[in-house]
């Protein structure tokens, strides 16, 4: 079974929309761990009142904090996290587990894949039944879900991801100083490949809808996000002397298909000119970041 952990920001008619379809669509039963940030809208007075496992902080925690604190609480070996505005079509748990127990190891990370209805939003496929919560086509939906063809495919760096807890704590799950989350989960993925992690694989038949991170577009205005997008983005740089894209590209091999373990990157020429602009852009931020420009 699962321990499935969601960070929320007053967003209670969207958690409960996630709480209830995975009541209703998983296969096992699983444990939900909540985050709360604020939780003013209701949430906390739910969450108490169904006795969920849950951490609260009367300020916004953002994701990375609020992850970690709640999967101390954790009672199950494998740790998922997910947003708190997507529903979990049916058979997503075990699909993600029967693939777990075909490894003989812990060094894994696996993923749903998304279903957005709006093609514009990140997703891997679409489906457009509807784009918020009040025109939510439920029934288009779970009518539809499990006829869209995709494939198996490399290097999901995406939520709902699944590592082991035993994992998790190795690389101290996410790292705070991407709060409040923008950046952290390629970050992670980058903790995992330097513990031997080579399985990054997002399972195309589990399966989830997402209304576009929801709680993102609501709290935070589009030119603040651009900032903490290019923050990240600096911070990754800075940290692991690459960049998001570079180690997405040459090392996840995002979104290609899966045909297995990955090895090391092939350093060819392209390899190695998009690394010299990578270094290039390094040494730029790290005089910045150093000389305080």
């Amino acid at each position: 079974m699962i321990s499935i952990i969601i960070p929320t920001y007053n967003n209670f008619s969207y958690l409960k929309l996630c709480i209830d379809s995975i009541k209703k669509n998983s296969f096992y039963k699983n444990e939900i761990l909540l985050h709360i940030n604020e939780g003013t809208d209701g949430t906390l007075d739910f969450t108490i009142q169904n006795n969920y496992k849950y951490t609260h902080s009367i300020k916004n925690d953002g994701l990375c904090i609020g992850c970690n604190k709640v999967a101390k609480k954790s009672s199950y070996e494998l740790l998922l996290y997910s947003h708190d505005d997507m529903y979990f079509c049916p058979g997503w748990d075990k699909i993600l587990i029967d693939e777990v127990n075909t490894l003989d190891t812990k060094k894994f990370y696996l993923s749903s894949i998304m279903i957005n209805g709006d093609p514009k939003l990140n997703g891997h496929i679409n489906l457009n039944a509807g784009d918020t919560i009040e025109n939510f086509n439920e029934k288009k939906l779970l009518e539809n879900f499990d006829k869209l063809k995709h494939h198996d495919f490399q290097g999901s760096t995406w939520a709902p991801h699944l590592i082991h807890r035993d994992i998790w704590n190795l690389v101290g799950g996410f790292s705070e100083e991407f709060s409040p989350g923008i950046g952290s989960d390629p970050d992670l993925s980058m903790k995992l490949w330097n513990e031997g992690v080579r399985i990054f694989k997002a399972l195309s038949k589990s399966r989830v809808y997402h209304f576009g991170s929801i709680t993102v577009r609501k709290k935070i205005n589009n030119n603040f996000k651009k900032k903490l997008g290019s923050k990240a983005n600096k911070l990754f740089l800075v940290k692991w002397g690459i960049t998001i894209k570079f180690f997405k590209k040459y090392y996840l091999q995002t979104n290609s298909v899966y045909k297995g373990k990955l090895a090391n990157p092939i350093k060819g020429f392209n390899y190695y000119f998009d690394l010299m602009k990578v270094k290039i852009s390094y040494l730029y931020y790290f005089l910045l970041t150093k000389f305080n420009l």
